[in-house]
């Protein structure tokens, strides 16, 4: 830290702007001023704050007394805390999300921090790199009270803003006009609206340059751009802020996942298609499905089963009839003998029936929230009146995990996917209460007339906070365990409604580690938080079957990038609604590049499987093909992911910083540094508007090359086409797509070297077991120049397999043509360095 930087001055500024750019209340509220001397211990620097003025009470009360702490941390990310002198406020514990206060990340934005007092306003602050202030709170009071917490910062005109959500929306925000509230809520995807995860990273782009910030606060809240700031409004706890200086996005990136946790290794049977449907009757349609696809010749390397297979929606049981467990193991054990996978689903709503055992188990064992007398908390989910499982209950973890244990000893499952954990339910408040435990509800909707929504009380405040954050539903506690719902460490929901999806994830985790230990497992989650990619992956929930959802899709996977949640991916054709056969092929043309490609459907929409629709049928195994041979590829980039964070689908924003027309750009994705995915997401297009960077572009299967300046170039894209280009100067390793990840992992080599201007081109190539913790690895590095292909890196793995193959593009310029030459029928060792000239 830079001591220089840290002086409070104690002279007035001129404030910049006005007391609050868009204010909330039309009260006036003081700020804070400084009311100890700087202290500076251990690379810290700490003073005490203390209201510079009458409190103004807008939505709490005031909180007198504060501690301000700052942290630079290597010139790149600096920790602005701001809590209260009593710590009576909550603050996320370390277990919860694992932060890591001591990084080792080596990019230097160097950044510097200086705070002040304003005579209206008080206490601000501005972080800057170089000469260019990216965060500025002076002119904007502080506002710190017990039930609300604001901030605000002055951002650019018209700014680039990345991020924040989770929240179906167009990859730039508007920056004019936007809120997003962090509430994790059980929604079908509604545009702009809060949704399953709360993540508060947010990117700005200035100058070609990204800078980043992170609010570590577990509280509702809104994020609002408006008036050329940034504000957030905060339901609790602290301030604990984050700012990453970049330069580049994926600095940004890098220095956010390394605080708050790398994304997960993936076994690599996962990059595969996978199929699910929520409404299959019965496991012979299962296995009928998963013949149809093979028959279809369109590879199904993952079959998912819903909640169907349960007994009446109960976890850890099997329907008798339709799903009898001797038949679902013999359906794992065929596919399995095929090289194929299965996932079943679990949620955490768990039957509040005491001849139910998993019930009676987890309350011998105290693992269920309660209400405020200590009484069980009784929502309502799938099976009817529900607890809910307690991760904060000391035995809960062991409970869970025996339940698991029980249920693996069942079925073997090669992955897992958790469900309804934000946590959802039909009702609002603990309604089962006092019923009794033989009855079962009807599902809400299904009542007519509705029931009516139950009366609000508005004098308790943790149930209807006088500051309503921008959640679309009557109160906070709807479709969710009510806010005053108490866990085992007295904290009521209120204050931890966001975590408890990536604490669901963090503990399910801990037992597929304990269950196959140094095998790398597979979870899926819906609900997350920051750093649940450290535990597991996600899909965006239940998207409809419309040309609008197809196209949000895009950026809703380039959010998660940012999240540090890189194996994302949406319902390929959608989950509500039926699909048609135009946008299902469409559909599966963006999907296939998805880093999670997975197809599934709800229980009241016709059947959606690939092979049911002749065009659909085609259009998948001409796309699957180019994903199953980009499997290497796919596989490096996400194991450097494990390293660095940096996202595996990026958006040409990220890759093309300099160049200000990408901005906008979300209807194109780039697949790491090299691929680009140009699709058609509009109905009845046959060409696509396909904006090209400038550089070389060659089209993955003529190889005809364009020298693009930067513009877009109108390309043809019949229905079972998608465009896919090379980047100019990569190097792409491929392998022959066959049915199965595991028998395109056996196949040769192909090398793509695809030239740049200067005739140049370089590549990546990570090769390991793909499945275990310690497995021995080996990193390639391919580069072309003067005429010579190279390969250096380190070799620790075994790789039986070769290249085989090499195609070597170039674009002629005086020409306008592109040379491709190819070299077959070659050896070349993936166990050691060498060079051959071509």
């Amino acid at each position: 830290m830079k001591v220089s930087t840290l002086l409070f001055s104690i002279s007035s500024l001129v404030a910049s702007a006005s007391a609050a750019a868009y204010p909330v209340s039309k009260a006036t509220c003081p700020g804070y001023k400084k009311a100890s001397y700087p202290q500076v211990e251990n690379g810290v620097y700490s003073v005490e704050l203390t209201l510079a003025g009458p409190p103004c009470n807008i939505y709490g009360n005031d909180i007198k007394d504060l501690k301000l702490s700052i942290t630079n941390t290597k010139g790149n990310n600096i920790r602005i805390l701001i809590e209260d002198k009593d710590k009576k406020q909550y603050q996320i514990s370390d277990d919860i999300v694992v932060v890591n206060r001591n990084p080792k990340n080596n990019n230097f934005a160097d950044l510097e921090i200086n705070h002040t007092v304003d005579p209206k306003t008080g206490f601000g602050f501005k972080i800057t790199r170089g000469d260019e202030v990216i965060f500025d709170t002076t002119g904007h009071p502080l506002i710190f009270e017990d039930q609300y917490l604001e901030l605000t910062s002055s951002i650019a005109d018209n700014a680039n803003i990345y991020g924040m959500g989770e929240s179906a929306d167009y990859f730039r925000r508007d920056s004019n006009n936007s809120t997003k509230t962090l509430w994790a809520r059980d929604a079908a995807t509604p545009l702009k609206e809060n949704v399953y995860g709360a993540h508060s990273i947010y990117m700005e782009k200035r100058n070609g340059k990204f800078h980043g910030a992170y609010l570590h606060n577990s509280h509702g809240m809104d994020i609002v751009l408006a008036n050329n700031t940034i504000q957030y409004r905060v339901l609790g706890g602290v301030i604990d802020l984050n700012v990453f200086g970049g330069p580049s996005a994926y600095d940004v990136i890098n220095a956010y996942t390394e605080l708050v946790g790398r994304p997960h290794p993936l076994p690599y049977w996962t990059l595969g298609l996978h199929n699910c449907r929520y409404g299959y009757k019965s496991i012979d349609e299962v296995n009928q499905v998963i013949a149809n696809y093979s028959s279809a010749g369109i590879p199904l390397e993952t079959m998912w089963i819903d909640i169907d297979y349960m007994d009446r929606t109960k976890d850890f049981t099997f329907d008798p009839v339709n799903f009898p467990i001797n038949r679902v193991q013999e359906t794992l054990r065929d596919l399995r003998k095929n090289k194929q996978k299965m996932v079943m689903m679990t949620d955490p709503a768990i039957q509040r029936n005491s001849s139910y055992a998993p019930f009676a188990r987890g309350l011998a064992k105290d693992a269920f929230i309660k209400n405020a007398d200590g009484s069980l908390y009784v929502g309502q989910v799938w099976p009817g009146y529900t607890t809910f499982p307690d991760w904060f209950a000391p035995n809960t973890e062991e409970w869970w995990h025996n339940e698991l244990d029980l249920y693996f000893n069942n079925i073997d499952l090669d992955g897992m996917w958790i469900d309804m954990n934000e946590a959802a339910s039909f009702c609002t408040g603990s309604c089962g209460s006092g019923i009794s435990e033989d009855v079962i509800p009807p599902f809400p909707w299904k009542v007519d007339p509705p029931v009516p929504h139950r009366n609000i009380s508005k004098d308790n405040t943790f149930l209807v906070p006088k500051y309503s954050i921008n959640n679309p539903q009557t109160e906070l506690s709807d479709k969710g365990i009510e806010t005053t719902a108490v866990h085992a460490n007295g904290l009521i929901d209120y204050h931890v409604h966001n975590l408890y999806g990536h604490m669901m994830a963090q503990t399910t985790r801990k037992f597929l580690d304990k269950h196959r230990p140094n095998v790398r497992p597979f979870l899926l989650t819906r609900s997350t938080f920051a750093g649940t990619g450290a535990y597991a992956s996600h899909w965006n929930g239940d998207n409809g079957s419309d040309w609008q959802n197809l196209h949000i899709s895009i950026p809703s996977m380039l959010d998660f990038g940012i999240f540090g949640i890189p194996f994302v991916g949406s319902d390929i054709c959608g989950f509500f609604g039926n699909s048609t056969e135009q946008l299902c092929a469409r559909w599966i043309e963006v999907g296939a590049f998805y880093p999670f490609s997975r197809v599934h459907n709800g229980i009241d929409s016709s059947p959606q499987e690939l092979y049911r629709w002749p065009v659909v049928a085609e259009a998948s195994r001409r796309v699957l093909n180019v994903r199953y041979q980009l499997l290497p590829y796919y596989y490096t980039y996400h194991s450097k992911s494990t390293i660095s964070g940096h996202p595996v689908a990026r958006p040409l924003v990220f890759e093309f910083p300099q160049d200000s027309n990408t901005n906008d750009i979300d209807k194109q994705f780039m697949i790491g540094e090299g691929i680009l995915i140009s699709p058609v997401v509009a109905e009845n297009a046959t060409t696509v508007e396909a904006y090209l960077p400038k550089g070389i572009w060659y089209d993955w299967y003529d190889h005809k090359g364009i020298m693009s300046q930067g513009r877009n170039y109108t390309l043809e894209a019949p229905i079972e086409h998608v465009n896919v280009h090379i980047k100019g100067g990569s190097i792409i390793s491929t392998q022959e797509a066959r049915m199965t990840v595991e028998e395109s992992r056996a196949s040769d080599f192909t090398l793509i070297v695809a030239l740049d201007e200067n005739s140049k081109a370089s590549g990546d190539l990570y090769l390991d077991d793909g499945l275990t913790y310690n497995t021995s690895h080996t990193t390639i590095n391919f580069s072309y120049d003067n005429k010579k292909l190279t390969s250096k890196g380190t070799y620790n793995y075994k790789e039986h397999t070769s290249i085989c193959k090499i195609i070597i593009l170039s674009y002629i310029k005086d020409k306008s043509e592109t040379l491709v030459v190819v070299k077959e029928n070659i050896k070349l060792d993936l166990n050691s360095s060498w060079s051959i000239e071509i």
